[in-house]
């Protein structure tokens, strides 16, 4: 008994050194760094595995007669198993209507993002297929999927405008025997889809339903001091984010602010997209004064040029991507002169180029976001002498645990100078709401982000990147809900991994076959 005992403690004491050897080297690895955990629970898995190879010895007398019994025991459990499991399987498909789309590009299956529009459907929706002749199998799989998902919110039919004359003539002169149209109505709103060209697509019905159940917003652009421009089809412009928000029945609009010298009335969130100039003094007013009314604004802030140290800055240089403190101060927010830098999670091999998970835990903004990254983004504090009514707090910090930090010295010799630079995690983006008060419409809620290129036409469709811009437009103009992005901008041409995640994988690849030893040893070990 002391013998079997002791061997049963050899064994656990076997795994626990195994395991905690890989988790102190493998989390060390992964974070880049080591620290006082990873190198105390690294020794300790040392030593138990050290302990246990020195009485291995002792246990190789083991005879194969001790486990005769065990052998028969586990064909008994194998075989009642398999046959547990194969009668449950036929039970869950009887009980159970479960379907499983085995297609390469699920060409059967409602996406995640329609799936997330049609549970925040609040009216009914109704659609109305017109095809002559006997419809296509997919067009009749479509429609189902909508009203399997939508719990009877979404109810679809298909008529053959010919044979159905009288049905057809209630939606108007809005087909002949030629055309082949959807109609997408909910109580006085109406889309009308025509695919006579093309398949009906899910993304063409799912716009049209947004378009007919969703309050339309307007968000107007700010232009003409060098923005990124939403017309703009270019790597640094803005036409992806723009279609994005139009989908989402959000309209974008650019305003002249020097030429309109107001903002219109019904400007919904207005949105800096990275000026390269100054805002004139008479601008900068028009914009305090919108905001001090309850207004609603998001600042996409650019960096200074870097330089090196035999080429400094010329005054016009300096002038370019202005902060926009004379703004942001009465905010109690102030966008600082330097670069967040993180050498453990980055984009590729510019430490520059954060990426991060670590966000306020908000979970209308922040919900369902996987990591985002901004090219050389500046830093955000928040000033002492701010006003108390304020309310406001960091949305986007760099990753929790990593080598991060705002470096000051824009001649790119990256290293953290004590007392000089200031240590991560850093904010890159805040949060400002300041309540509602006698003057103002409403509360003033404000979003600034210390980068405009995450939501470029170059990056916007990497990681979540886009859904951090639509989150944040949304809530800006107080209606939230999720975006629903199409498949042609969340399709994958290929994997592109933070260098976290990159470690990650090398983990994975080494300590997988590694782990298949261990468990072959500790088998042996135990018996």
């Amino acid at each position: 008994m002391a013998i079997n005992r002791e061997h049963k403690n050899l064994w656990a004491l076997f795994g626990a050194g195994a395991v905690c050897l890989i988790y102190g080297l493998g989390l060390s690895y992964i974070e880049d760094c080591f620290s006082n955990l990873t190198i105390i629970v690294s020794l300790f898995g040392l030593v138990c595995l050290v302990v246990c190879f020195f009485k291995l010895k002792k246990y190789m007398h083991l005879s194969a007669k001790s486990f005769h019994w065990r052998k028969y025991a586990l064909k008994m459990i194998i075989i009642s198993s398999s046959l547990i499991f194969v009668v449950g399987i036929n039970y869950l498909g009887f009980r159970y209507n479960l379907r499983i789309d085995v297609t390469k590009f699920k060409q059967h299956t409602l996406t995640e993002g329609t799936n997330s529009l049609i549970k925040e459907i609040k009216s009914e929706v109704k659609i109305v297929v017109f095809y002559v002749g006997m419809p296509p199998k997919y067009l009749e799989d479509l429609l189902k999927g909508y009203e399997r998902q939508s719990r009877g919110m979404i109810k679809g039919e298909i008529i053959d405008p010919i044979v159905q004359i009288g049905y057809a003539a209630q939606f108007g002169n809005v087909i002949s025997g030629k055309e082949k149209k959807a109609i997408v109505s909910s109580g006085k709103e109406r889309q009308d889809i025509d695919f006579t060209e093309n398949s009906l697509s899910e993304e063409q019905l799912t716009n049209a339903i947004i378009r007919v159940t969703r309050e339309k917003r307007k968000v107007y652009f700010i232009a003409g001091h060098g923005e990124y421009d939403i017309t703009d089809t270019g790597d640094r412009g803005l036409n992806e984010l723009a279609k994005l928000l139009e989908a989402n029945n959000v309209e974008t609009k650019k305003l002249m602010l020097g030429i309109k010298g107001e903002i219109p009335d019904d400007c919904d969130v207005l949105i800096v997209s990275g000026p390269q100039n100054p805002l004139t003094e008479k601008e900068e007013e028009i914009v305090k004064a919108y905001l001090e009314k309850g207004g609603d604004a998001l600042f996409l802030i650019e960096n200074r040029p870097l330089t090196t140290p035999d080429m400094l800055l010329t005054e016009e240089e300096k002038r370019k991507n202005p902060p926009l403190n004379s703004i942001l101060n009465y905010w109690g927010v102030k966008i600082n002169d330097d670069i967040v830098v993180d050498l453990s999670n980055h984009i590729s091999t510019d430490v520059g180029c954060p990426a991060t998970r670590n966000y306020l835990p908000f979970p209308t903004i922040s919900k369902g976001l996987d990591y985002t990254f901004y090219v050389r983004p500046r830093s955000i504090s928040a000033l002492d002498d701010r006003r108390e009514s304020l309310k406001l707090g960091p949305l986007v910090l760099t990753a929790k645990g990593g080598n991060s930090w705002a470096e000051t010295d824009r001649t790119l010799d990256v290293k953290f100078n004590e007392g000089v630079d200031t240590s991560g995690p850093v904010a890159v983006a805040f949060i400002v709401v300041d309540p509602k008060a006698e003057n103002k419409s409403s509360d003033t809620r404000i979003i600034i982000f210390t980068d405009t290129d995450f939501l470029s036409n170059a990056f916007i469709g990497q990681y979540s990147n886009a859904a951090m811009g639509f989150n944040v437009i949304t809530w800006l103009s107080e209606l939230d809900y999720q975006a629903f992005v199409s498949q042609k901008e969340i399709k994958v041409e290929r994997l592109d991994l933070t260098s976290k995640q990159k470690r990650m994988v090398a983990i994975a690849l080494i300590f997988m076959p590694v782990l298949i030893a261990i468990s072959g040893i500790m088998i042996w070990v135990r018996h």
